[in-house]
């Protein structure tokens, strides 16, 4: 893709999105509005500034390469993608928007490089704790530059934490987790890209999530994969093509904990 190699870029572009973000997402949280957009979401100034922002930034610095942002138009998005082979970038400009606008401290800013249907780049950063998380197809995964590995950590599904958004499963599956879940504690956090990279640090072990777009996955799961997590749908998707369609999401620490986990959320209601 048009000069992006790998560690020397990727070096480049880390300060450029942190820079943005400062300017362009910190300058405003608890002092921007918010408004609906049609599905329901919440949309802010900062959304539209950091994409207008990244959207210009990266064309100087990586020419040629478009991007595709969370705040586009369906038609847009689609054509981008499709005409996007040789390499897109692909940006949620503010991953929790809903947090943000309530002064809630828990977002990010997802940025991945897509070339061949797969995701190679990923970049999530959180602005508010100096966070930046990244990986590279193949070559791993770090936060701010320390290296990203979840060994051969496994265990019990009862002794974990886990992260699940129960408005986005299906009823049942939903119940199940909230009256008798495996697990220790589940939290909700409200910045998909963020869930990935926490369980990619190792801080939560197991993962469910019934509706999430490309923009929201696709750096934070590279950067799970990559530090070595164990990932899937609740579909089972053998392969899961680089699209526009929401995806659900499955997740745990460690191959054993996955199968378990996966087995769990198999099982029918008695």
């Amino acid at each position: 893709m048009n000069g992006m190699t790998g560690r020397g870029d990727l070096e480049r572009l880390v300060p450029l999105v942190q820079r943005a973000a400062q300017e362009e997402v910190l300058s405003r949280f608890c002092h921007v509005a918010a408004s609906c957009k049609a599905d329901g979401s919440l949309i802010t100034e900062a959304d539209l500034a950091m994409q207008q922002r990244l959207i210009t930034e990266l064309e100087q610095h990586w020419p040629g390469t478009r991007l595709l942002g969370e705040e586009m138009t369906q038609a847009e998005q689609q054509a981008l993608l499709e005409g996007g082979k040789a390499g897109l970038w692909c940006l949620d400009p503010l991953d929790g928007t809903r947090n943000f606008a309530s002064g809630f401290p828990v977002f990010s800013v997802s940025l991945a490089l897509i070339r061949g249907g797969e995701v190679v780049l990923g970049l999530v950063l959180d602005p508010l704790r100096n966070e930046c998380f990244t990986a590279l197809k193949g070559e791993g995964a770090w936060l701010n530059g320390e290296p990203l590995s979840l060994g051969d950590a496994d265990g019990e599904l009862a002794g974990t934490l886990a992260i699940a958004d129960l408005k986005r499963l299906p009823s049942p599956l939903a119940c199940r987790l909230a009256t008798t879940p495996p697990f220790a504690s589940l939290r909700s956090i409200g910045s998909v890209a963020l869930d990935w990279c926490w369980l990619a640090a190792g801080r939560v072990q197991l993962y469910v999530h019934g509706r999430q777009n490309l923009w929201d996955y696709a750096a934070g799961r590279l950067v799970f994969a990559e530090a070595g997590g164990h990932h899937g749908t609740l579909e089972d998707e053998a392969v899961e093509p680089m699209d526009l369609a929401p995806r659900s999401a499955v997740a745990a620490v460690g191959a054993q904990r996955f199968g378990s986990w996966q087995a769990w959320l198999r099982e029918l209601p008695e």
